[in-house]
């Protein structure tokens, strides 16, 4: 979500926005083992409802070469740096020709920072759980390298503000006619599984208004275990929200699809995945009273891709991990301290 933030306010300084995504190979040499595949990064910006069209393959430093092959007339970028592998800036270029432009980077969410949560194993990050020292300590592995702290690697903690959710929400209301599907989960970690699954969804309807029913984050736990979910109650709500294909979020919705529910929104159809449907706390199906209502729908999204495989993916890879973020760190330090002498020099 820090990154659909980022493109939601790329795409409000202009009126069509084209995201470039690096290959896998372009990460592994600035960056460190990418996380999930280029095939699965293309489609997880592309289903982002503020981009209009992705750059496949984009080169790791932006050029006016690229910006003109695209027809851009400007680049955005958040307002944290970004370093080639040998400690350039990325954006050198297109800021001399005046065609680069910056955003504000979302408070409280870094890539490195859920990496962390993945690998420690503590609740801490779950909403209204106190924090413990311990996950503080932790934590400080993942983003810190062994002296000083970078503004733009550190950990801090996310807020949600009713402010941030308007930004996301698409505002809209069910119009006459529209077929109103309700699907519910934890939707943790928002990744291309979830993706497949709701334009899947998508496509069932004419007219679809996806409604999206979060569990609050003890519900989660209880049928998940572990330190599940990995992004809290807030945040999921934020990365469901940027879809293109959610028209609405149930922030803490019941386990159990009640009457009450179905009849609030008027909901004609509740869909789940191929994911195994844990049992309510009293043993009972959580699903029901669509099903005695008929309009209960499992659907298979063709994706095998699940929360437990991106962490294990991450644990596999753990260590070059913490060496790629303590690198980063390092990098980021070296342009801090040559930007405050050129201040001092002044």
């Amino acid at each position: 979500y820090g990154h659909s933030n980022q493109l939601r306010q790329a795409r409000a300084m202009g009126d069509y926005l084209i995201v470039g995504v690096h290959t896998d190979e372009e990460i592994a040499k600035h960056k460190g083992p990418p996380v999930f595949t280029q095939e699965e990064r293309y489609k997880m910006v592309q289903a982002i409802k503020w981009v209009d069209e992705i750059a496949p393959g984009a080169p790791y430093v932006t050029t006016l070469e690229t910006l003109d092959k695209y027809s851009c007339d400007f680049c955005v970028h958040g307002d944290d740096i970004t370093l080639t592998i040998d400690g350039k800036d990325t954006y050198e270029e297109v800021k001399t020709a005046g065609r680069y432009r910056e955003c504000k980077r979302t408070q409280g969410v870094s890539t490195t920072d859920l990496v962390g949560r993945m690998l420690l194993m503590t609740k801490a990050h779950h909403s209204n759980i106190d924090e413990d020292l311990d996950y503080r300590k932790h934590t400080d592995n993942f983003g810190k390298g062994p002296k000083g702290h970078s503004p733009w690697t550190g950990v801090s903690q996310f807020l949600q503000t009713s402010q941030k959710i308007i930004q996301f929400a698409s505002g809209k209301e069910p119009q006459p006619g529209d077929t109103i599907i309700y699907v519910a989960g934890a939707f943790d970690l928002f990744h291309v599984g979830h993706v497949d699954f709701l334009e899947k969804v998508h496509q069932l309807a004419e007219k679809p208004y996806i409604i999206a029913g979060l569990h609050f984050d003890q519900e989660v736990n209880r049928y998940k275990g572990k330190n599940y979910p990995i992004m809290n109650i807030h945040e999921r709500t934020l990365s469901v929200l940027a879809c293109r294909y959610v028209s609405e979020v149930v922030i803490g919705a019941p386990y159990a699809v009640t009457a009450d529910l179905l009849d609030h929104f008027r909901v004609t159809l509740v869909c789940h995945g191929m994911t195994e449907v844990v049992p309510d706390k009293d043993g009972s199906d959580p699903y029901e009273e669509p099903k005695q209502r008929g309009i209960f729908q499992l659907v298979d999204s063709g994706s095998n891709l699940t929360t437990d495989l991106i962490v294990q993916r991450i644990i596999k890879n753990r260590l070059e991990f913490e060496a790629r973020n303590q690198k980063k760190e390092a990098k980021e330090l070296a342009v801090l301290e040559a930007m405050r002498r050129l201040e001092e020099e002044k």
